[in-house]
């Protein structure tokens, strides 16, 4: 897989398309990723009283679905071209 849990990432198909964040979760067995933000879908839970606290609440949970690794394109981090950009800047600065 190109791209491992943490990485920036820009969904390219489907539709969450343009639509950028991190990966949760990396599935290389079934080829999918789980990106924050990105292919929500609402999972309905039943009240139980099963379980080491006893009681679940029950009700509609919005979560992150897994999506094709290859529906996805790895970004490179926004914060590294920043501090060199920023480097750049002070050095011609100090030569003026």
């Amino acid at each position: 897989m190109h791209v491992k849990k943490g990485d920036l990432v820009q969904v390219i198909a489907g539709k969450d398309k343009g639509a950028k964040g991190r990966v949760i979760a990396a599935l290389p067995r079934e080829d999918r990723v789980v990106v924050e933000g990105v292919n929500l879908v609402k999972k309905h839970s039943k009240v139980t009283h099963q379980g080491p606290r006893g009681a679940k609440e029950g009700g509609v949970q919005t979560m992150e679905a897994p999506i094709h690794v290859s529906n996805v394109k790895k970004l490179k981090d926004d914060e590294k071209p920043e501090k060199k950009a920023d480097e750049k800047a002070d050095k011609t600065g100090e030569d003026n």
